[in-house]
């Protein structure tokens, strides 16, 4: 199988990097800064798991023929717009779409350009950064992806494609009810990113805070009664899992939004927290923590963007 993954950063550097180190056939369409950089100094990638110093194939998308059987779509959701035109022309009619985007809206978009019988659904769980230099580096051992076809067959290339990533170490969930596992994330995704990037803390030191803990289950509870009334009400060990996690008063994590935010950066506020808003208002639940958690990450955006935020101090 032809690869494609948009970028050499993050989630898609990772990925791509593996499938190339096991023999996969990959090409990475990036910007021609991100271009020269892997002609001098080739793709690395620092990991818990493992280092990599690769020569990889980088593309401009001017540059692209539709020659690809997947292309690996790993990006900010706020960047789909400018990622949709950057692959369009790898795109035959043999092509598999595998999106890994935080949230849900994104599909119905890939589907209206590509058409649904392209387009996977798919997600992460990977904690992953480009550092100022290049490099990308893996800031855990988590490493899976689910993925599978939107109607949920086991079609021979999502079986293929299972195969491949296996081989790489990264574990890869082949998903008959892709959209139960989009929304799970979904639930997780929007209370940790609601509330580490409201409180500006990581889930410890919320839950250190008296009811901090409460809370936090609070908009758990919310958002699972939100995808309950969509179809996909959490089961009962997913709950506690997740009940625990928001339960630790050592833990240090938080969502990479509540990083971005506190960097001064981009943030994928409509694509997460606005649209769980909205969905919120359609389940008829009570929109209180949704509304605090948008209009808290909008006011930011409103800051940065008048160049208002202060200046981080160095290191």
């Amino acid at each position: 199988m032809k690869v494609l993954v948009l970028g050499a950063g993050g989630v898609g550097g990772v990925v791509g990097g593996r499938l190339l180190a096991h023999g996969a056939d990959v090409s990475f369409v990036v910007r021609e800064h991100r271009k020269a950089q892997l002609a001098c100094e080739g793709l690395r990638i620092e990991s818990p798991l493992g280092n990599l110093h690769l020569q990889a194939r980088a593309l401009l998308a001017s540059e692209l023929q539709p020659e690809f059987d997947v292309v690996v779509m790993a990006c900010k959701a706020y960047d789909l717009g400018s990622a949709i035109a950057t692959v369009r022309s790898g795109v035959s009619n043999r092509t598999a779409i595998l999106p890994l985007l935080n949230g849900l809206a994104h599909l119905e978009r890939l589907n209206e350009i590509f058409g649904k019988e392209h387009v996977l659904g798919g997600s992460a769980k990977m904690q992953v950064a480009l550092s100022p230099t290049g490099v990308v580096r893996q800031l855990n051992d988590w490493q899976t992806l689910t993925f599978g076809e939107q109607d949920g067959r086991l079609t021979p290339r999502v079986i293929a494609l299972r195969e491949m990533i296996q081989k790489t170490g990264i574990e890869a969930q082949l998903s008959t009810d892709i959209f139960r596992d989009m929304w799970m994330k979904m639930v997780h995704l929007a209370t940790v990113a609601g509330m580490t990037c409201m409180m500006r803390a990581n889930v410890g030191e919320i839950v250190r805070t008296p009811e901090g803990g409460e809370l936090l289950k609070r908009f758990l509870h919310r958002n699972a009664d939100i995808a309950a009334h969509f179809g996909y009400r959490p089961d009962e060990k997913f709950m506690a899992s997740y009940l625990a996690l928001f339960s630790d008063s050592a833990s240090r994590y938080e969502a990479s939004m509540a990083r971005d935010l506190e960097k001064g950066g981009q943030v994928e506020s409509e694509q997460i927290l606005g649209d769980m808003l909205k969905r919120c208002r359609q389940a008829v639940v009570p929109d209180d923590l949704h509304l605090a958690a948008y209009t808290h990450v909008k006011a930011y955006e409103q800051r940065r963007d008048a160049g208002r935020l202060p200046k981080l101090a160095p290191g």
